[in-house]
């Protein structure tokens, strides 16, 4: 008996949707995350599906969580507005009423991103004579270039032909004991995945972050002395409506054949030292000068600098006489690095860096679990440690880090997330000391921090808070002085007029001319 042709579809089509149903997703069919979030891979720092539609890097979202005027340039939006990337712990939660059974996300297979530069290797204050001896055994110089503060040569390195990298860092570090020799690194930026725009905006000067430390604009304001900061970081959008008054120069250090690291992460971490004080992203410092390395270039989406570009760019910057630099960025430990930081905490620069984003049972991160680096941690605005934030005995403050409102990379601002964004509040408070105090050595500004610090968890200095959450200093109040403003302690001759717009922008740094580096400024500098 033949069965009827309706008796045949609707067995094909119950074929078709058990099929459907139990589809099994193998890891070579997830997606890959490139944006450490807890969703599966939704969202980039464009905001994702809570955007609207109205920004101007073409990406065409619903959801109504932004109004429009804000963007960074990373990319286009998913559809339906259905991202939970405010680190919380409620990742995917069922939707209440009628909402259905929760689905189990995707398995996502984690991007693993190269650690160093493949096939070679960076030295420092390697002599001529050993040198030599390297290249008669095969060794090639890939590039030179003089660090003139520290009185020494940095060289990227190329090992004979099948000999591995690992063999040939041991057998420069045996022939060469008194130089440094190592991989040249990867070391990544500490931001996370943008949190829900839905939060609350923070209008004005008093935001939460800000009030959470203590810290009032009228004090900085007001500020005498001269306050100078570096910042080794990504690309810097200096055309942004932030920027419009500060006193910033962006220098490019990365080769112009790499390709450029977008101006995403820079200008919010630059933003929240130097951000228009009557802008939509007030700094910390708005009146402040700094000085800021593109020290990143991008591969494939993935923004790094090398160990061989942090070295030139922490050089640079202690040519410049800047006594505090903010390195919100991270890597593994490299002798190389290393000894470049010893001889600059040395000469008392202010290092400070952010503890990472890798989970508190990680391993120190660096710069930051280095002696002398101020190593900062992030907490939300009641005061509890961001959840991804490295932890151990390395860690000396804690700063505001969850979704911290600073400068999007075009144009407005957006709520950021990371031990990246609470570096620049211990900078800050760093670059405020030395300017009451020029004189204060590294340790004198770290035990001013350290000892008004607000203590959080448990009693005295601890793995997960270090000393305890950074609080505003008496920010430009010399210790004798005019008399002023009792309640700010500010001299009442201070000029408290804005300043004018200041921005400096150089082309790449020309390869370095004999006695330091050459640079070819598009801009005067001044």
């Amino acid at each position: 008996m033949q069965t009827p042709v309706y008796l045949r579809a609707f067995l094909v089509l119950l074929c078709l949707v058990a099929a459907t149903s139990h589809r099994d997703v193998g890891p070579f069919g997830a997606a890959i995350a490139q944006d450490d979030d807890d969703d599966g891979g939704g969202d980039d720092d464009d905001g994702g599906g809570g955007d609207d539609g109205g920004d101007d890097d073409g990406g065409g979202g619903t959801g109504g969580g932004d109004d429009g005027a804000d963007d960074d340039d990373g990319g286009g939006s998913r559809q339906g507005g259905g991202s939970d990337d405010d680190d919380d712990d409620d990742d995917r939660a069922s939707g209440g009423a009628g909402a259905g059974p929760s689905v189990a996300p995707r398995p996502v297979r984690q991007r693993v991103l190269p650690s160093a530069v493949a096939g070679e290797l960076v030295t420092l204050a390697l002599s001529q004579a050993d040198l030599a001896v390297l290249q008669t055994r095969g060794y090639q110089v890939l590039e030179e270039r003089d660090v003139p503060e520290l009185n020494t040569v940095s060289r990227r390195l190329a090992p004979p032909p099948g000999t591995s990298v690992e063999e040939a860092r041991d057998e420069v570090r045996s022939l060469a004991p008194l130089a440094e020799a190592d991989f040249n690194h990867f070391y990544r930026t500490e931001q996370d995945a943008a949190p829900d725009l839905t939060a609350a905006v923070c209008e004005g000067p008093h935001c939460a972050s800000f009030q959470q430390i203590g810290w009032t604009l009228t004090a900085t304001i007001a500020c005498t002395g001269e306050m100078a900061l570096g910042v080794i970081d990504t690309g810097i959008n200096p055309d942004h409506e932030t920027f419009a008054a500060s006193r910033l120069e962006v220098h490019k250090l990365t080769p112009g054949v790499l390709d450029p690291s977008r101006a995403i992460h820079g200008t919010a971490v630059t933003a929240l030292l130097v951000g228009d004080q009557n802008g939509r992203s007030p700094g910390l410092l708005p009146q402040a000068r700094v000085v800021a390395v593109d020290a990143f270039h991008s591969e494939a989406g993935d923004e790094r600098a090398d160990v061989y570009t942090l070295v030139a760019a922490l050089d640079f910057l202690a040519a410049k006489g800047i006594r505090v630099v903010n390195m919100s960025l991270a890597g593994p430990p490299n002798a190389v690095l290393e000894e470049t930081i010893a001889k600059l905490v040395a000469r008392d620069l202010v290092l400070v860096a952010a503890a990472g984003n890798v989970g508190p049972n990680a391993d120190p991160v660096y710069p930051a679990a280095y002696p002398g680096v101020l190593a900062v941690t992030a907490v939300d605005r009641s005061g509890t440690v961001y959840r991804r934030a490295g932890q151990g005995a390395h860690v000396d403050l804690a700063a505001p880090g969850v979704e911290v409102w600073t400068a999007a990379s075009v144009r407005g601002a957006r709520p950021k997330t990371g031990t990246s964004f609470a570096a620049p509040f211990v900078s800050a408070a760093a670059a405020a000391v030395l300017a009451a105090e020029p004189d204060l050595t590294l340790a004198e500004v770290e035990a001013r921090l350290t000892s008004t610090a607000r203590d959080l968890g448990d009693p005295g200095q601890d793995p997960v808070y270090g000393h305890g959450l950074v609080q505003a200093v008496p920010a430009c109040s010399q210790p004798a002085g005019p008399a002023g403003d009792p309640a700010t302690g500010i001299a009442a001759t201070a000029d408290t007029t804005s300043p004018t717009a200041e921005v400096a922008v150089d082309a790449p740094i020309a390869p370095p001319a004999e006695g330091g580096f050459g640079t070819a400024t598009s801009t005067p500098q001044p």
